[in-house]
Parts: structure tokens; sequence; C-alpha cells
């Protein structure tokens, strides 16, 4: 595959739905897995900066980002395992590289051990992976989603920026927040906002939790020293059981690890990363 030189945004269908994804860069195959509620646009930074050495892709899951946010699709951890699966295939990448972030990690592990796929190597950034995960605002949404959905406007706005700034552990800049809030505003992103969150499930990691241990490519732990939302403990539990995996975990960073510290997680990617590229080129 030839350099390419700017992300090249393209669509795919699946089961009904529409998955906007991107490709940028020449070398071996790098996979970036969003979470929520947030986008492929939270990791562009990094992945633009990764691209210079691999093919970097970007894919917003069905419910989120430019991706079709159709009521009647579901968008819980189980199908989009499966429809991460089905992308690998669609894309030609039998072992691609994966980074993944909050429930991208579920998604990413889900496709692993329950649909096939194969990883060269697998970097999990402060993700949904053991219970117990979800706070009482997921509680709450599940219980009344639709109430949630009809609230006017400019409330959903504000409680939107408040519900993604209590993932950070520095201030977001206007820019940043603009980006995250962006995709869940007007109707049909007021609804896919709590439509995601209705349908959040610990099941979906509690199934496929007794089978970390069978992982057998080298897995990268990175969390964020101040994570709130998933604390650090979290972080040291999978690593346990894991036992080939390693672990990194970044102070002064929150959940929101690549707009709390960005230079330090891009480094440590950077490291991660070349380290496997090395070792695969070396087999």
């Amino acid at each position: 595959m030839g350099r390419m030189t700017s992300f090249a945004p393209q669509q795919s269908s699946w089961k009904g739905r529409t998955i906007s994804w991107e490709c940028l860069g020449d070398g071996p195959p790098l996979v970036f897995l969003h979470g929520t509620p947030w986008s492929s646009a939270l990791w562009r930074p990094i992945a633009e900066a990764l691209s210079a050495r691999f093919t970097v892709y970007l894919w917003d899951m069905p419910g989120y980002g430019a991706s079709s946010k159709r009521a009647e699709d579901a968008v819980d951890l189980g199908v989009q395992g499966e429809l991460f699966a089905h992308l690998l295939q669609e894309w030609g990448l039998e072992r691609p590289h994966v980074v993944a972030h909050d429930f991208g990690g579920a998604v990413a592990l889900r496709a692993r051990l329950l649909h096939g796929a194969r990883y060269a190597s697998l970097c999990l950034v402060d993700v949904v992976a053991l219970s117990p995960w979800g706070s009482p605002f997921f509680t709450l949404v599940a219980q009344h989603a639709e109430v949630f959905a009809q609230l006017p406007a400019a409330v959903h706005r504000g409680a939107v920026e408040a519900y993604i700034r209590g993932a950070a552990h520095r201030p977001l800049s206007d820019a940043d927040l603009e980006m995250l809030v962006t995709p869940w505003l007007g109707e049909g992103g007021q609804s896919a906002f709590y439509r995601q969150i209705a349908q959040a499930d610990e099941r979906y990691t509690d199934e496929v939790a007794p089978l970390y241990p069978t992982l057998d490519e080298p897995v990268h732990i990175v969390w964020g020293a101040e994570d709130t939302w998933i604390p650090v403990d979290r972080a040291h539990r999978l690593h346990a059981v894991i036992p080939h995996s390693t672990l990194t975990v970044l102070p002064d960073a929150g959940h929101l690890i690549p707009l709390d510290a960005p230079a330090a997680l891009s480094a440590e990617l950077t490291r991660w990363t070349e380290q496997q590229r090395a070792a695969v080129e070396a087999d």
C-alpha cells in the first residue's frame, strides 16, 4: 500500500448500519478503537503521529461520531465486537496492532475472544474490561432513557458537557469539549446519546473476562492514575489476569488520558508499537 498523506474518509455497511472510517500512513496496520461517549476524533492527533510508521485505521462505531445512529439499530458491546471482527476482514487485516480506549477495550476483547479476530499486539488504555463499571448516571439513564431523550436541547447539552468534563483530570479546552459534545447534539444525536448508555451492560464483559488468561499476543495496559470513571485498581486486576501483560500508569491523567496527558500517552504508544513492530519483523 502506498503512503497516504491525509486521512481518506470511507464508509462501510453492515447489517443496516453505516460505519465511517479513515485510513492514513504506510507500514504495518494499526487500528484505534474509541469508547463512550467519544468518537475516533479523540485518537486523531496520536494516530496522525503514528502514521509515519504505520498504516493507521480510525473508525466510528455505529451510534457514535459520524457513523449511523438509527434508533432501530442496537449499539451494545455485543454488536460492536461482532462488527469489529467483520471490519478487520473487510480491510484485509489478519493480525493488526490494536490500541483501544474505554469500552473500545471490551469491543477489541470480544472480537478477539468470541469472533475469531487475531492481533499482532493489543494495547488497552483505561478500558472497560472488568466489572464493576458504569456510573450511577448510567443506571439512571437506563431506567429513564426515553425521558432523557426529550430534554430541552440546552439542558441536554449542559448534561453532556458536565458528564464529559467529569472524565478529565485537567480542564478541557473549549475546542476539545466541542469536539466531544457535537456528535451528541440535535434530535438524532440526543436520542443516540441516551440510547447507547441504556444499552451498556456488564454481562458483555462478564462473558469474556474468564477468557482473558488465554490471550497469547503481547498485551500492554496503560492507565491514568487519576481515572475516576474506571479507577486504577482495575488496571492492576487486568494485569494480574493476563499473566504476560505489561502495565504503565501515567501520573496526572484521568479517564480522558488522550487529552489529559497527550505527550506522555503518545510517547508510551510510540514506544510500545515500535517495540511490537520490531518483534514482528524479527520473526
